[in-house]
């Protein structure tokens, strides 16, 4: 699990569609698995029930878009090798994430983490399913605040 300024450029820059899970299966190499057991694990925990792939521009790539409902929970980004996570904490969920027990690599990343208007954002990639509790308890945190 790395921080934002270790991200990698997303995979599919200048794709003019989704990919298929074809191409996202070779683009994320052993990662895929991942991938399908975080979007797996979010449904199973109720706390994702959309998946919507968006591309703002084809410089950006795409991006699968998980929520609840009409809520943003977890934006996942397919990058070489890597996912990208994004999540933008509200101050609620911000106190709750601080005040849990995640990981002091986690936690650091909410020190350095860019402020938007709609709340504080964090970005980090991952490629292993033992980064998968943090994720999802991440993920949690962001549904109930």
């Amino acid at each position: 699990m790395s921080a934002n300024a270790d991200l990698p450029p997303n995979a599919f820059i200048g794709a003019t569609a989704a990919p298929t899970d074809a191409e996202l299966a070779t683009a994320l190499g052993p990662a895929k698995s991942v991938w399908d057991s975080l979007i797996a694990g979010l449904t199973a925990d109720g706390i994702i029930d959309v998946q919507e792939w968006k591309s703002y521009s084809r410089k950006s790539g795409w991006s699968l878009r998980l929520a609840r409902g009409k809520r943003t929970i977890i934006w996942l980004a397919p990058c070489e090798r890597l996912i990208r996570v994004a999540f933008i904490f509200g101050d609620k969920a911000l106190t709750a994430a601080r005040q849990s027990d995640l990981p002091a690599r986690v936690l650091a990343l909410f020190d350095t983490a860019e402020k938007y208007p709609e709340g504080t954002g964090i970005r980090l990639h991952i490629a292993s399913a033992k980064d998968l509790p943090a994720i999802r308890k991440l993920a949690r945190i962001k549904l109930e605040h």
